[in-house]
């Protein structure tokens, strides 16, 4: 029978899939009990500001992960871990070094080895996100099914965690542009503290915000891996024409999908 990862009863069948007490879905024991394996996970602290509202609240999502099993975590801390832009020489979209490699070499190994994402940032006016979770993201761009996708991609869960009052101008754009990457689920929760302090905030809030970012981590940790969106297999198929038709044989990233065999067969 499945188990409850919220109030611990199991399921009357097999196959139901919601608890009858609270409506969390339900989940095999195994897997709510696992802890045989380790779940590595790599963070991306968006906020500069180190004791902010952002940090706060992923310090909470961090604690309540490691209560539900074995995680391993790690950090970058934006912009110090990413201090220069993106000049925009397309050199990664021609399968060439990047000349901040010494930046950003370090984030992508850990990204592929990473079996989920975090992506915490605050909402900030200019772009929605911070200036570092930008500066992040257009370093990546290269992971867009229609450049050079990874095949590790399709297998990893990703969370987007904000605070301020345009959360939702924030998560919006970072979930569009994470979907490309063609990773298998994007969750992501928004908290609207309308306070640049987390403790200004009465007690009464603080546990209410606080209850939110545990459930939602609970729930990203034992979430199993779902069949592709729709969006993906479409964007694949799309890619995969753009990719034949206009770049070629002899080119880049045409070159790159070939030898991947996603032309052929489709990696999720």
């Amino acid at each position: 029978m499945r188990k409850c990862p919220k109030c611990g009863k199991y399921g009357e069948t097999e196959t139901q899939r919601f608890c009858n007490s609270c409506g969390m879905e339900l989940f095999f024991p195994e897997r709510f009990d696992d802890n045989k394996s380790v779940m590595n996970i790599t963070v991306f602290h968006g906020s500069p500001r180190k004791n902010g509202n952002t940090r706060h609240a992923t310090q909470i999502f961090m604690d309540e992960l490691q209560k539900q099993g074995n995680v391993s975590f790690t950090e970058f801390y934006l912009p110090d871990a990413l201090p220069v832009f993106c000049s925009g020489c397309t050199l990664c979209f021609s399968g060439k070094c990047c000349p901040n490699a010494q930046y950003i070499e370090p984030i992508i190994d850990e990204i592929m080895k990473s079996d989920a994402l975090i992506f915490a940032t605050p909402h900030y006016g200019a772009c929605s996100m911070s200036g570092g979770m930008k500066t992040l993201l257009d370093h990546l761009d290269f992971f867009v099914l229609n450049v050079t996708p990874r095949k590790e991609m399709f297998d990893k869960k990703v969370f987007i965690l904000t605070t301020a009052a345009g959360t939702t101008a924030t998560i919006k754009p970072i979930k569009s542009f994470l979907k490309h990457w063609g990773l298998n689920r994007v969750y992501s929760l928004g908290l609207r503290l309308f306070t640049s302090e987390w403790t200004k905030m009465s007690s009464t809030k603080q546990a209410k915000f606080e209850k939110r970012i545990r459930m939602a981590a609970k729930k990203f940790y034992h979430v199993r891996k779902k069949r592709p969106y729709l969006s993906t297999v479409f964007y694949y198929h799309i890619s995969k024409m753009i990719v034949r038709k206009y770049i070629g044989e002899g080119n880049y990233p045409y070159e790159y999908w070939k030898e991947q065999g996603f032309f052929k067969k489709r990696p999720f």
